[in-house]
């Protein structure tokens, strides 16, 4: 299947590894001209690399930090100096996630860098990338949220505040720019074999007495399909978001977590 892709431009955040690096190997797989970012060269250096032995094309890097907000602005302005075509098609705005834990176990300071992390700066690159869409008629904004937008876990209350209300702002972009050609989605990750998966293991080994192996294991066993997920699951579903074929999908939040979610909708 064809997805369209080829000589689009993609701009991919939280992409040295993971989720991101994942979502950046698909599009450059399908013919997109691929910019990722992370906070650390070396680990971008490595996943470029990893890119053009699989697929043959160049990826372009550009680090920076996406809690500082001069920096997102200039991650944006390097990109677009990147890309063949100066312009944002298709923007993957992921990061890392925040710290776990319980409201009183968490100071001030965590909740405004959370805010800048996951809100702030997918609403910031949403405003750098959106105007050159709206000329060309033509644009892809996907968020890698989480499944715990759909059914909350307690020691997730960071994650749980701000990847809502990305949500809430994706759906309402969503609604008022489909008729520009552009659609907005958020992609929502289940228990997924990343270095967050593992962080989050060893959290609640700790809480729970525990080893991590012991949680990753009943991580498995509350997902209906019996295991956790790859990265490379959730990044063929971004890729076909990215495409001319996903034109009429906007507005919707996308779980990929083997059917952990329990709600209908």
């Amino acid at each position: 299947m064809d997805l369209g892709l080829k000589g689009k431009g993609a701009l991919v955040t939280g992409a040295s590894s993971g989720l991101g690096a994942a979502c950046a190997l698909a599009l450059a797989a399908e013919g997109a001209e691929v910019v990722i970012n992370s906070r650390n060269r070396e680990k971008l250096a490595s996943c470029a690399r990893k890119i053009l032995d699989a697929t043959g094309h160049k990826v372009k890097v550009v680090v920076g930090d996406l809690v500082n907000p001069h920096d997102v602005e200039r991650i944006y302005a390097e990109s677009v100096q990147a890309l063949s075509q100066s312009r944002v098609d298709i923007l993957v705005s992921n990061t890392g996630g925040p710290v776990a834990g319980y409201f009183l176990d968490l100071p001030a300071d965590k909740w405004e860098e959370s805010y800048h992390l996951i809100l702030k700066s997918a609403v910031d690159l949403t405003r750098a990338v959106l105007p050159a869409m709206i000329e060309q008629k033509w644009g892809r904004l996907i968020y890698i949220t989480s499944v715990a937008v759909l059914q909350p876990l307690d020691d997730l209350l960071l994650s749980n505040t701000f990847r809502a209300g990305l949500t809430g702002f994706c759906k309402t972009v969503s609604n008022t720019y489909a008729r520009h050609g552009i659609t907005a989605n958020t992609v929502c990750p289940g228990y997924t074999a990343t270095e967050r998966l593992k962080e989050l293991s060893a959290s609640r080994a700790k809480q729970q007495g525990i080893s991590p192996e012991e949680v990753l294991a009943n991580f498995a066993k509350l997902t209906p399909a019996g295991r956790v997920g790859e990265p490379e699951e959730l990044a063929a579903l971004v890729a076909f978001l990215a495409g001319e074929r996903a034109a009429y999908l906007t507005g919707t939040a996308f779980p990929v977590d083997g059917g952990a979610h329990k709600g209908l909708f």
